[in-house]
């Protein structure tokens, strides 16, 4: 004895597939808007990408400076340079926002599908 679907039964199914499909984008277009990377360049070359979704601390140029990600953030939290500007910049999250030490030749710059708040800065 076979059993026939009905036209419930398809709609059903139908509807539970459509239910799953909205949640998966829902979920990519969502949880994916802060992930990024933190790009870290000395004198230009790459020296690491790291992921923003992992908390790490990252010894940079053999340890003149030091980048902590935590909480999809990434901020220097030491330098040897004498001006510390790069350690008193806040933490970076947004795409192409960066920390920059000159005197150590370091930028971390950030590739994220999250957008800056900022169009400019001035003073």
């Amino acid at each position: 004895m076979k059993k026939r679907l009905k036209i419930k039964d398809i709609v059903l199914i139908v509807l539970i597939l459509a239910v799953a499909a909205g949640s998966w984008l829902l979920h990519e277009a969502l949880g994916s808007a802060g992930s990024g990377v933190a790009v870290v360049r000395v004198d230009g070359a790459i020296e690491g990408t790291y992921p923003l979704n992992e908390d790490r601390e990252v010894s940079i140029n053999g340890g003149t400076n030091i980048l902590r990600i935590r909480n999809g953030r990434a901020k220097m939290i030491e330098a040897d340079c004498p001006d510390q500007l790069c350690v008193d910049q806040r933490a970076v999250s947004a795409d192409n926002e960066s920390i920059i030490c000159l005197p150590n030749r370091v930028i971390v710059e950030i590739q994220s599908r999250q957008e800056s708040e900022y169009d400019a800065v001035t003073n």
